[in-house]
């Protein structure tokens, strides 16, 4: 993962964290790699219904808006490990 692509990333993020934020959730960079941005939903975000379908939508819409350089946004599922 380019630090410098990293960073633009986190920039357009911190645009859009507040909102999350107040549901008590955040998007964490998992990954970027030839223009492709992995994310992933953390907190409140990870179980609410419409955080995969609406706010991935903003989110997208956010980073491809401002870094031309992005070709796609993925949101990945959390993995969870049971004991």
């Amino acid at each position: 993962m380019d630090e410098r692509e990293l960073k633009e990333v986190e920039k357009v993020l911190e645009k859009i964290r507040p909102a999350l934020k107040e549901h008590h959730g955040d998007l964490k960079v998992i990954d970027i790699k030839e223009g492709e941005v992995y994310l992933q939903f953390e907190g409140g975000c990870t179980d609410c219904p419409i955080a995969d379908m609406s706010v991935k939508n903003v989110v997208e819409m956010a980073i491809k808006g401002n870094l031309d350089w992005v070709k796609r946004v993925e949101i990945l599922q959390p993995k969870y490990n049971i004991a």
